[in-house]
């Protein structure tokens, strides 16, 4: 058989210690000198414990803190986050701002620079797949008083021309496309040749300079506008200038490659000019009866008709 375990109750132990704290007061009391040696060796035992203590306490406050500072830094950080991205917002609606100012301010000296044509500024709202703007849809039509082969201009010259026409939209033609030929010439010596577009050719920034003539006194640098004999495109638009020019092998024609003013790889804004090349020619037809009527009477002759055509 197990012997039976020796306990005592917890209470005696409470009342034991109750009264043993009472001894050691009252002792301390008559004489406070005789306990000294118990106090400094419970001194001994525990001070180590509180010194450990101690330093634990300090270094959770210190955690506490530092995390206290880590949570307010990360809280600043978040708000200087979101003020810089407000700031950056508003940088990037100044920009926008700016680029359209100048976008405005490049039509608007286009518009100084043709005045003799009215026209009108239009968005370019869609292009056709690829790199380039060769063919693109801007936000003005019919109800604007946009037609078909009326010339459209951006970056300082010819961009390309009007080729279908709705109510509210119209799809350009740009000259940089296989398909766009114009009649060109210098500026400077008035020799005419066909720039040509070639969206391969493109890929270096160039269009092609085709059938000139051998005589033809052409250079590089020289201002390249639409010619008086083209049958679509006005009088005077400057198209380019003219980076390489050289003799066929036939020994008859020259060409070479241009430069051209606008820029067909980001387009937002053209300007259009509302007349297109058979108006220009009925109003010369009109004038010329004015201003021959002054001179002498009109006359049936062959020169009258031809004058009209």
């Amino acid at each position: 058989m197990k012997k039976p375990k020796f306990s005592i109750p917890p209470r005696y132990v409470l009342f034991l210690l109750t009264v043993l704290c009472v001894i050691l007061l009252g002792i301390n009391f008559v004489f406070p000198t005789a306990l000294n040696p118990v106090r400094q060796g419970i001194f001994t035992l525990f001070m180590p414990m509180q010194k450990g203590i101690n330093q634990i306490g300090a270094s959770i406050a210190d955690e506490i803190e530092s995390f206290l500072h880590m949570r307010e830094a990360e809280e600043e950080n978040q708000l200087l986050r979101q003020e810089n991205a407000a700031l950056q917002e508003k940088l990037d609606r100044y920009a926008l701002d700016y680029q359209e100012l100048q976008e405005l301010r490049a039509l608007l000296g286009l518009k100084n620079t043709y005045e003799q044509y009215p026209s009108v500024a239009a968005n370019v709202i869609q292009k056709e797949s690829g790199n380039w703007f060769n063919s693109f849809v801007i936000d003005k039509g019919s109800d604007d008083g946009i037609k078909v082969d009326m010339n459209v201009l951006s970056g300082g010259g010819l961009c390309g021309i009007v080729t279908e026409v709705g109510k509210n939209y119209a799809k350009v033609l740009a000259i940089i496309d296989d398909d766009s030929n114009i009649s060109a010439m210098s500026a400077t010596s008035k020799d005419s040749f066909i720039v040509a577009g070639d969206l391969q050719l493109y890929g270096e920034g160039l269009l092609n300079i085709q059938y000139a003539d051998k005589d033809a006194v052409l250079a590089k640098g020289d201002m390249v506008i639409t010619s008086n004999i083209s049958t679509k495109y006005l009088p005077g638009l400057l198209i380019g200038y003219i980076q390489e020019i050289s003799l066929d092998a036939n020994n008859l024609t020259q060409s070479g490659y241009l430069l051209p003013t606008a820029d067909f790889d980001d387009l937002t804004q053209v300007l259009v000019i509302r007349m297109v090349k058979d108006d220009l020619m009925i109003d010369e037809t009109e004038t010329k009866p004015e201003e021959s009527s002054e001179a002498e009477p009109q006359t049936e002759i062959p020169g009258g008709t031809e004058a009209q055509g």
